[in-house]
């Protein structure tokens, strides 16, 4: 039977009854679909089974009598210990034997059927005579034929061709793949902390001490108009999504998901939609000051004695954090090694003096001794 799917879109918040709608119970003798509160099957008389599964019909309309509303939001039904009759859930005694109904179990409910169906199904075409019958019908109207025999289950497609041999299935490639960027990894920090002595003689060192220069510089940016610093010069602004409340606020655009059906275990469905509440707010831009970099001074040498530039900031000027740079160049037998040395030991390299260097697999100076 063909009816209209939808994808159902559950979103966390604030749930709200749509309305209620019939359900259908399929009868087990004879495959018939009949309304859920009905309790016999209007076409073989079988009862209602008390395990009954309620389904939803293939197009569903909101109910609208109200005597029907008022049963529809009593809750689940109640089958009698007894006799097994079914009872409305506001029921204290049996409604055919009379027993007391007060310790009785209800049917379960609260299970989500799924989306409400609230576009028009598509008739079911007789199989024995071609003839248009309602979506939930169970015969023919023309002919009588069953309507509900089940459909050949389809046959299995023919298995996936197996791998070749010398081909890997993609399972096995992803961990090759997955071993060997671990192995990588692995062999990389393993050769970076293998080192290997060589004596080299200090032949040249430099240095580079650098003071920027900061300024107040305009900018612009966007923020929230609240989070907008007060000095700032206010620009365009425009309404953006700022957060969702689930219970309503003032100025608030409510939006929902879409409507589903709820098994009440009574033969009929709750239709149901949750529901959160967008809030918008000013969100602007603005152009304010900030401290951005706009000059440096540097001075660079060749020798054991650094020292800092001089530097006066302007109006509207500071100076920012400094920087500095030492490097010194070995020779060796191999060839010339350059060394990125900290300022506390900087004083030490003087120019001929011997050094060990511990040189890893990669020809980078790790650490270097005095000899």
């Amino acid at each position: 039977m063909g009816h209209h799917t939808l994808q159902m879109v559950v979103v966390p918040g604030d749930r709200e009854t749509v309305g209620y709608v019939h359900l259908r119970w399929t009868c087990p003798s004879c495959g018939t679909k009949n309304k859920g509160t009905d309790r016999f099957c209007a076409s073989c008389g079988s009862p209602q089974p008390d395990n009954v599964q309620f389904e939803q019909p293939s197009q569903e309309e909101l109910i609208k009598d109200q005597a029907e509303l008022e049963k529809a939001k009593l809750g689940p039904d109640i089958h009698c210990a007894y006799c097994g009759s079914r009872n409305q859930a506001n029921a204290t005694h049996c409604t055919q034997c009379g027993a007391d109904l007060t310790q009785a179990t209800k049917r379960e409910a609260g299970k989500i059927l799924g989306a409400h169906r609230d576009k028009p199904a598509e008739k079911v075409v007789c199989p024995a005579c071609g003839t248009p019958n309602e979506p939930d019908a169970a015969k023919c109207v023309q002919c009588g034929a069953s309507l509900t025999t089940p459909k050949a289950a389809p046959k299995p497609q023919a298995e996936p061709a197996k791998a070749k041999g010398g081909m890997m299935m993609p399972g096995i490639v992803l961990a090759v793949i997955l071993v060997l960027c671990i192995g990588g990894i692995c062999a990389f920090i393993l050769f970076s902390q293998q080192t290997e002595a060589v004596e080299g003689q200090v032949v040249d060192v430099q240095w580079v001490r650098t003071v920027p220069i900061m300024g107040l510089v305009p900018v612009d940016r966007e923020d929230w108009r609240d989070e907008i610093p007060a000095e700032a010069e206010l620009g365009a602004c425009r309404q953006e999504l700022h957060h969702t409340e689930e219970e309503p606020v003032s100025n608030a655009e409510k939006v929902c998901g879409t409507p589903y059906t709820v098994d009440q275990g009574s033969g009929f469905g709750e239709v149901v939609q949750e529901c959160v509440y967008n809030v918008y707010q000013d969100f602007c831009e603005y152009t304010t000051e900030e401290w951005q970099q706009v000059d440096q001074i540097s001075v660079n040498g060749t020798d054991l004695n650094p020292y800092w530039p001089q530097a006066t900031p302007g109006v509207n000027q500071r100076l920012g954090t400094t920087s500095e740079e030492y490097q010194v160049t070995f020779r060796t037998e191999d060839g010339e090694y350059t060394y990125t040395a900290d300022p506390d030991e900087f004083s030490q390299f003087q120019p001929g003096t011997r050094w060990k260097l511990n040189v890893n697999t990669f020809n980078a100076v790790v650490s270097v001794e005095p000899e």
